[in-house]
């Protein structure tokens, strides 16, 4: 077994062979394999959040290979290849860190952080991008864009310096869509506006707990999923379908679930 980069490289070249590749692999572009990315990168998310630390190589490995297969494409077109990316991000880490491989110092990770945000600053100027919002993609999960979107918008000052205005805003966003819901005459895409404002101030709370929102919403429905099967159990186990039972029953089930996990802890 070989761990040299350029074993997997070589695996990655006779897999789109053009006489004795795989079918598959020759098949595949740049924009065909964008799904399998975002599908494996969220495999390495799941593995860290469910603590099986075991199978985070295997998954990173599979991440790899995605890096790998791009490079490879661009080896083909005479655009880039592995070499090339590998100099762009030591390049961009080292320029990026001043203080560590450069001059400068820093005393905290806070002034990192402001650091690194003023060399991207120099380097969207260079490349035309005269917004802080300029290179976000637009493709990020929504909750994520959000919260990218904030956090840029509050390093040039545009940003609550106190907790009590943001929560404020939650509530004045859900009057909002109250409002819209309670209207004479309901407007669908009106209501969908004023939850969408109420997810971004949502969104923003978190930003300044310092919660990641995307993580949150997915270990919130990991353990919504986990207590329903809980619920489900219990219904099956009563011999009777939950369909016919009433909401206070499952409502009892659903505390029932919750009181046994909090005796296992």
């Amino acid at each position: 077994m070989s761990n040299d980069i350029n074993h997997l490289l070589n695996i990655m070249a006779k897999l789109r062979d053009p006489k004795s590749g795989c079918p598959w692999d020759l098949a595949q572009n740049y924009q065909s394999i964008v799904p399998f990315t975002l599908e494996e990168a969220y495999e390495v998310a799941d593995t860290i959040e469910r603590n099986a630390l075991d199978e985070l190589p295997g998954e990173l490995g599979d991440l790899l290979f995605q890096v790998i297969f791009y490079c490879q494409l661009g080896k083909e077109q005479g655009l880039f290849d592995f070499a090339v990316v590998v100099d762009k991000i030591c390049q961009k880490l080292t320029e990026r860190h001043p203080h560590v491989f450069g001059p400068m110092a820093a005393a905290s990770s806070q002034e990192v952080k402001q650091t690194w945000e003023r060399i991207k600053s120099v380097e969207r100027a260079g490349r035309s991008l005269h917004s802080v919002l300029d290179d976000i993609p637009f493709n990020l999960p929504a909750l994520s864009r959000a919260a990218k979107v904030q956090r840029r918008a509050a390093t040039v000052g545009f940003d609550w310096d106190e907790f009590e205005p943001v929560v404020g805003k939650i509530h004045e966003e859900i009057d909002e869509v109250l409002d819209e819901v309670n209207a004479a005459k309901q407007d669908q895409q009106k209501i969908t506006d004023e939850m969408g404002d109420l997810l971004f101030a949502v969104v923003n709370l978190a930003r300044h707990l310092k919660v990641e929102p995307e993580q949150a919403l997915r270990r919130a429905t990991t353990k919504f999923e986990r207590r329903f099967r809980g619920v489900e159990a219990l219904a099956n186990a009563a011999q009777k379908p939950m369909t016919e039972h009433s909401l206070s029953q499952l409502d009892a089930y659903w505390d029932q679930v919750k009181r046994e996990e909090s005796a296992k802890e």
